[in-house]
């Protein structure tokens, strides 16, 4: 027994004035249920992804996927909390639920309103998910500013290979209607320290760093056996989760072994290489995330990641085309929501309904999402099993 995804909502992702926690809950649980075509009554289960770590009052929020419709009334429901990572870990709780036999369709909404608090209100709740002892205070540009010096440090100054991350992700969004800022900002801007673009926590830039967003998007699992009932059927190849130390000072900053090991694992278990993906969305929080990710996953070695942007191969029409959607840089970052955004675009490429996005021929997608400095690692390998 294993889980499908059959069906899939999303909002749009950025400075949603006026549009509640709540709101964004209900938008993209009830369209998921809309597009899978499911009797809200046949749901078993739902698993909320939620950080929130003090951006909003509402510490208790997995029942309010309830109101999408009054016959989900009495649903067991549930939040799952890892950080950055919150989305995946509610995908595969109820993905264990599913294979264990108890649940045979699940509702997993992943969900964040970050804009309700100003930059350092947002910046103070972010900091929650670093290790309190050692990391108080520090603030997560600056926590990975000191993976970008470490390894500038060990492979000379890579600031421009960062710059063409920062500007492929921005390109990449523009053909993605959800993403929270569609414009082509170009290298040279992405490169240059300016007004616009001022150092955050050097060497990282304002455009090395992930937005500040408000969003959800939502799945709708169901166990194999009910699959064929469903117009669309994404099946894991793999989904493996990795926790490495909380603490920094216990890890090796370019190792990237948290990382490293979810790759490894579900590469292992899907029976696949890197060479056999046809797309990758991964955790560019910050655009030294990318580049630890190009050697994390295999795709260069590691000291190498530079080259896997500098020769294209995570180009649009490159190798390994990475972040398509235009990442966490440029479609938005609403901490809950993320890894749930990122499966439902992978599905979304699988089954041939990325619209401007859509890869030609897309067979194989791999998802990688990350809580904390590396801390929380959630690889996925999905394939379509009948397309739409």
């Amino acid at each position: 027994m294993d889980a499908k995804i059959v069906g899939w909502g999303h909002t749009k992702f950025g400075k949603l004035e006026g549009r509640t926690l709540e709101d964004l809950v209900l938008e993209a649980g009830g369209g998921a249920l809309e597009h899978a075509g499911i009797d809200p009554a046949e749901i078993d289960g739902i698993w909320l992804g939620h950080f929130n770590s003090g951006l909003v009052p509402d510490g208790f929020a997995s029942s309010l996927a309830l109101g999408i419709d009054d016959r989900l009334r009495f649903t067991p429901a549930t939040r799952v909390e890892n950080a950055c990572a919150s989305g995946s870990a509610a995908i595969y709780a109820a993905r264990d639920a599913i294979r264990s036999g108890r649940v045979k369709a699940a509702l997993v909404i992943g969900a964040e309103k970050m804009t309700a608090k100003d930059t350092a209100g947002v910046t103070e709740a972010l900091a929650g998910a670093s290790y309190q002892m050692e990391e108080a205070g520090v603030s997560f540009p600056q926590i990975f500013a000191r993976f970008a010096q470490a390894y500038c440090q060990a492979h000379g100054d890579r600031s421009a290979a960062l710059a063409r991350i920062a500007a492929k992700n921005h390109h990449n969004a523009l053909a993605n209607p959800l993403a929270q800022m569609r414009k082509d900002v170009g290298f040279e801007f992405c490169n240059t320290v300016s007004d616009k673009n001022p150092m955050i926590a050097p060497p990282l830039r304002m455009t090395d760093c992930s937005l500040i967003s408000d969003g959800a998007a939502a799945l709708v699992m169901v166990a194999d056996d009910r699959a064929g009932d469903f117009a669309n059927s994404i099946g894991f190849r793999a989904a493996e989760q990795v926790n490495d130390y909380l603490p920094m000072s216990r890890r090796d900053l370019l190792a990237f072994e948290g990382p490293s090991e979810a790759f490894r694992r579900a590469y292992a278990s899907a029976g696949v290489s890197v060479d056999d993906l046809s797309f990758a969305e991964v955790h560019d929080c910050f655009t030294i995330a990318e580049l630890l990710v190009y050697e994390a996953m295999g795709l260069v070695p590691q000291g190498s990641g530079a080259r896997a942007i500098d020769d294209g191969l995570v180009l649009r029409d490159g190798r390994l085309p990475v972040n398509l959607s235009g990442g966490l840089k440029a479609k938005g970052h609403p901490v809950g929501a993320t890894g749930v955004s990122m499966h439902v675009l992978a599905a979304m490429q699988l089954t041939g309904q990325a619209g401007e996005m859509q890869l030609p021929g897309a067979e194989l997608g791999c998802v990688f999402n990350m809580g904390g400095s590396g801390v929380a690692n959630y690889c996925s390998i999905l394939e379509a099993e009948r397309a739409a």
